[in-house]
């Protein structure tokens, strides 16, 4: 066994300070069994933890690191904007420079909006979405997670159109009873809902890649069909490309499915690691926003100039000529070598993909498409397997429902490196 002296003394105190010792829940390690990694640092696609341990990282602090940890062009731009002053509160450049890059390589936003994270960012788009079209309702996908949002932290009831019911202590019913929730993948469930509640519902969100609970990739034609029906309806449409923006491609899914969604939500990537979020949209809709309309809205750090001088770092990476492609490619050849492995074996496991994003489904190679085709046995395996590669030196997300990131800064050594550890682990979690 791996041995985590360190790690464990400061889990231990952690838990004197924080509910459950840590900031977010999934870092516990429930999931997953042991006790969480402290780490110390990191460098490309590596991190150390506080033992001294090195692992190749695939968490990439949940994806935000597309160029790998501690890129020079992300530090040095950090350390400048930081000597100038940390926060100001008060409009710069920097802010310009960033939203300037955005919107002349994204043909699909007309304004954007900077916030603190991609939970701001949703919970904006929902406010602006009731505030434009003076209706309180909206719908959402069952398997689709958009941050702690009060009115989205719902769970589905029974039958193919439900109203929301609380998934989380706090959240009041008639703030959840505001949400619909219908399968996803799901036209019949769609159609219905929109057409019994469409006079009241001010949108609807998606992931168009959903990657919180799996990566339960849609296919064009639901998606074009959700755009049809929104359209016909009257209901605006809000991307939620927290996780996919910026990672698929620059475009993002609204590239992916050339799709132009009335709305959308942004984070992780658009910030070089700093806590950064961003809505955006049609211009008619963004107008709605304080201070040229009425729907309120604001931030002290929003557009903060450390988070803006890391993002423009970091996307003039990604719009360097080959980068989604060779990211894409590489990515691919991770998951064929172990796909092949794993058929071969005869094991159910597979690797799904998108672009650069990757999930270990311990099921067949038949596409998922909803929350409901994952089997919750599956994730002893994935406990297995997660152990046994943290004992390799590999550091996946410690859950079986989140996805893994390659980023730039990942070798093709490493790669077939991490492709041979894979195949290694899944001969213990698939036996």
């Amino acid at each position: 066994m791996l041995a985590r002296p360190n790690s464990e003394r400061l889990f231990s105190e952690a838990q004197s300070y924080f509910p459950g010792g840590v900031n977010s829940p999934v870092r516990a390690f429930r999931s997953v069994g042991g006790t969480p990694l402290f780490i110390e640092r990191g460098e490309g696609c590596h991190i150390w933890d506080a033992d001294g341990h090195r692992f190749l990282d695939f968490c990439g602090s949940w994806g935000p690191l597309i160029l790998g940890h501690a890129h020079p062009a992300v530090v040095s731009a950090i350390t400048e904007a930081a000597a100038l002053g940390t926060s100001f509160g008060a409009p710069t450049r920097k802010e310009n420079a960033l939203a300037k890059l955005i919107l002349d390589h994204h043909p699909f936003l007309d304004r954007i909006r900077f916030v603190s994270s991609g939970t701001e960012a949703v919970m904006s788009a929902i406010r602006l979405a009731r505030g434009a079209t003076g209706r309180n309702r909206i719908l959402k996908f069952e398997g689709c997670y958009h941050g702690h949002v009060d009115s989205l932290l719902v769970q589905a009831g029974s039958g193919l159109v439900t109203f929301g019911t609380s998934s989380s202590a706090g959240v009041p019913p008639g703030v959840a009873s505001d949400t619909l929730v219908v399968p996803l993948n799901n036209s019949e469930a769609l159609d219905e809902a929109l057409r019994l509640y469409a006079h009241e519902l001010a949108a609807v969100i998606i992931e168009p890649v959903p990657a919180n609970n799996g990566l339960l990739v849609q296919t064009p034609e639901f998606m074009h069909h959700l755009r049809a029906k929104c359209t016909e309806h009257g209901v605006l449409l809000i991307f939620d490309e927290v996780i996919n923006g910026f990672r698929i491609g620059f475009t993002g899914a609204a590239g992916y499915y050339n799709i132009k969604a009335d709305l959308f939500c942004y984070g992780k990537i658009i910030g070089g690691g700093l806590p950064v979020g961003m809505y955006g949209g049609r211009a008619d809709l963004m107008a709605h926003i304080a201070p040229q309309g009425p729907v309120y809205q604001a931030g002290t750090l929003s557009g903060n100039p450390m988070a803006m001088a890391a993002g423009f770092a970091q996307l003039s990476q990604c719009l360097q000529p080959g980068f989604y492609e060779n990211l894409n490619q590489a990515t691919q050849t991770l998951c064929n070598r172990v796909n092949t492995y794993a058929q071969e074996k005869g094991y159910s496991l597979f690797m799904h993909r998108v672009a650069s994003i990757f999930w270990l489904a311990f099921s067949g190679p038949s596409p998922v498409r909803s929350a409901d085709a994952i089997d919750p046995q599956s994730m002893n395996r994935f406990r297995i397997f997660h152990a046994d590669l943290l004992e390799r030196g590999i550091y996946l997300g410690p859950s079986g429902y989140e996805v893994g990131f390659v980023s730039a800064a990942h070798t093709s050594e490493d790669l077939d490196w991490a492709a041979q550890a894979f195949c290694a682990a899944a001969d213990k979690a698939c036996v």
